[in-house]
């Protein structure tokens, strides 16, 4: 196993000690509200939903805080229930509004169409828009390279996929966000 930063295992101790848990969460919740809340908005697109799921992520964080092992980085467990409630909130979306995942990526762009939470320039609007309209895993792979200058391995960790197969994910969501942009000039 790879050494864990010294605040990592310091605040881990500190999650672990019944006296001190408390604490040591309330440091967690505010050093990683916001990359989570963002992970989680890109994946979903709905400034509300972000809000809900990062909640629940911290409530399935705090009720399984002691199933922690350690033997990933602190982030590297967050993320992965994050990601984890934003996979199945988008696949119960898609269920219960009986949508495709070709449909419920056109809804996603719809979504960021009407954003009124939004207030980025025209370019970052499209950027959003051709982001949404790549598959679901190579969305999550680039915006986690992208925009959270993930390493592969951290992201291999998170996601159960293979270095090379994330590599690859990434360059095919780079090419068809290009296409995206040639073909919508």
């Amino acid at each position: 196993m790879a050494s864990l930063p010294e605040e990592n295992k310091e605040l881990i101790q500190r999650l672990r000690d019944p006296k001190t848990c408390r604490e040591a969460f309330g440091e967690v919740i505010k050093t990683y509200s916001e990359p989570l809340y963002w992970q989680i908005r890109r994946m979903v697109q709905s400034h509300d939903d972000a809000n809900d799921l990062l909640q629940n992520t911290f409530m399935k964080a705090w009720s399984s805080i002691e199933n922690f092992r350690g033997d990933a980085r602190l982030s590297t467990w967050l993320y992965k229930i994050a990601i984890n409630e934003s996979i199945t909130f988008l696949d119960r979306e898609r269920k219960r509004r009986n949508l495709s995942l070709d449909d419920q990526e056109a809804d996603l762009v719809r979504t960021i169409e009407s954003d009124t939470e939004f207030d980025g320039d025209e370019l970052q609007k499209k950027l959003r828009t051709a982001i949404a309209s790549l598959p679901e895993k190579q969305r999550l792979v680039f915006n986690m390279k992208y925009f959270d200058d993930m390493k592969y391995e951290d992201m291999s960790n998170i996601l159960g996929t293979s270095v090379g197969a994330l590599k690859a994910s990434y360059h095919l969501a780079v090419k068809k966000i290009e296409n995206f942009f040639l073909e919508n000039d």
